[in-house]
């Protein structure tokens, strides 16, 4: 089949024509994507960064959710410090109505045990506390009196705060008194030979107070405090993550983990806020003003700490808050940026389409104008 020959304003014209229909659907296309490029093709240099803009910001996006969690996480935190607080308050007021109580008072009777300046022979001497353990004294051949009262003192469980306080009476013998509400017996040691030292009556020294009923009840209900300290700092977790049990928070900021916030956890159960269980008697409990005082003088230390692990905290909250608000807008600016490279002006491609299907009636309308042209000549010849 022979080639069909067109004019020279028919090619012109329908060559228009094509190139209109081609700027259509280009225009059609971004209106309907609502991007001027869709593709490498369109502009590369546009299209790659664009992505990588996007890219980021998708990244960044992805961290937004793990720095709300890190807030949460510092919250639940938050909220516990508080209850601690108020357990504390209760336990101090606990303290302080012990303090108000009356404190039992000792027998006048204590006992003494009297002999040489320096022991004459070496040996144990043997406390026995009523109710509870045994104690061995060590004495030397060279110890003073002097010295004997050191190692009482010393003696863990014995001692000013224990069961024993061990002094010397006006006339320098060695002098021992039972603490609230202990009794004790002191003796030689049978397998050792026994010291220089001789009682001057018995050797049976005993306390004759009882614990004071309103201060042992309120020693029961101050245990009991503590316990609930316990249980409470052991719930402050969130997301597995518990900043009142010795947990730290890793906060990451930036998509290349070079940009971090280390926040590091506490252990606030009782024994971390220097608190112990008091016994329900001698002079750890609060059958003593010392003891009291003692312990209000700790759960006031103890309020000092959560306080300040509070303000901690608060201001590492601040610190992820402003890094979150930064974030958020890096992420808008980032977005923002990616569509300036890509996307299309729609009122600027909607005045392209009107104009492109003008254009195309006009083309048209030539088209059939060269047609028509043509088909004059015909008429010469009848």
């Amino acid at each position: 089949m022979s080639e069909i020959t067109l004019s020279p304003g028919v090619r012109q014209n329908l060559l228009s024509l094509q190139q209109t229909a081609d700027l259509l659907n280009t225009t059609q296309n971004r209106l309907a994507t609502g991007k001027k490029v869709n593709s490498a093709f369109d502009n590369p240099v546009s299209y790659f960064t664009s992505q990588s803009l996007s890219n980021r910001a998708s990244d960044l996006s992805a961290l937004l959710d793990q720095i709300g969690q890190a807030t949460q996480t510092l919250n639940a935190a938050n909220q516990g410090l508080t209850s601690l607080t108020s357990l504390l308050q209760q336990a101090l007021s606990i303290a302080k109505q012990a303090q108000s109580a009356t404190e039992p008072t000792l027998a006048t009777d204590v006992g003494t045990l009297s002999g040489s300046s320096t022991a004459t022979t070496a040996g144990n001497l043997v406390v026995a506390v009523t109710g509870g353990a045994s104690y061995t004294i060590a004495v030397a051949a060279t110890d003073t009196a002097a010295s004997i009262i050191s190692h009482f003192n010393s003696t863990s469980g014995l001692g000013s705060s224990g069961a024993v306080t061990a002094t010397t009476d006006s006339s320098g013998h060695l002098e021992l008194e039972a603490n609230p509400a202990y009794s004790f017996t002191v003796t030689a040691s049978t397998a050792t030979a026994a010291v220089g030292l001789t009682a001057d009556a018995s050797t049976n020294f005993a306390a004759t107070s009882t614990p004071g009923t309103t201060r042992t009840t309120l020693t029961t209900n101050y245990n009991n405090l503590l316990l609930q300290i316990d249980q409470l700092a052991g719930d402050s977790s969130y997301n597995g993550v518990n900043l009142l049990n010795g947990n730290n928070l890793k906060v990451i900021f930036n998509e290349t983990n070079t940009s971090s916030l280390t926040i590091a956890g506490v252990t606030f159960n009782s024994a971390g806020l220097g608190l112990t269980a008091l016994g329900t008697a001698g002079g750890g409990a609060f059958q003593s003003d010392t003891s009291v005082q003692s312990t209000i003088d700790s759960i006031n230390t103890a309020l000092q700490t959560v306080r300040t692990q509070s303000e901690t905290f608060g201001t590492n909250v601040a610190t992820i808050q402003v890094r979150q608000d930064f974030t958020k807008n890096l992420v808008n600016t980032l977005t923002t940026g990616s569509d300036n490279l890509v996307l299309a002006d729609q009122n600027q491609e909607s005045a392209n389409l009107l104009t492109l299907q003008t254009r195309q009636q006009l083309s048209i309308s030539a088209l059939s104008i060269a047609n028509q042209a043509q088909q004059a000549v015909l008429k010469l010849f009848p």
